[in-house]
């Protein structure tokens, strides 16, 4: 079993940390950042964010953002690095995943290379899914 990251910060720890230094966290700047990494332009982040939208769970049919799959976006000069989760370590469809991935960050032209760092602790669960997930899950039936 792959660890996380040790200096991933998952968005509700950005949360607790924008909190604690005085932000509210209202901003529409995403929290899905790496403390590893050098500091990511919020603008950048965003963009970054909104194109793993593109991203759909094959099983599902909602994005790996609103699903809560992304724990963290971090960029160096060498690549962007996804720290993301699936919603079973025993899924079949990492290979489908990291194909959408490619192609929404390197094809694309976002980046030039792309690194996921497949993270399975903290374990995903129902919680990290953001409200525009909850509402398409409903939408195709699900109770959430």
């Amino acid at each position: 079993m792959t660890e996380p990251a040790p200096d991933t910060v998952t968005a509700e720890a950005a949360v607790a940390e924008n909190a604690i230094a005085g932000n509210s966290g209202d901003s529409e700047t995403s929290n899905m950042v790496s403390a590893s990494a050098p500091p990511l332009d919020p603008e950048r982040l965003d963009e970054l964010e909104e194109a793993m939208r593109d991203v759909v769970d094959p099983e599902l049919g909602i994005n790996v953002v609103d699903l809560g799959l992304v724990y963290g976006i971090s960029e160096t000069d060498e690549a962007v690095t996804i720290d993301m989760t699936l919603t079973s370590a025993a899924c079949p469809l990492t290979d489908v995943i990291e194909d959408q991935a490619q192609g929404a960050l390197v094809r694309s032209g976002m980046c030039d290379e792309l690194r996921i760092n497949w993270v399975w602790m903290p374990p995903w669960g129902p919680d990290k899914i953001t409200e525009d997930g909850r509402e398409q899950l409903r939408a195709l039936g699900f109770t959430v």
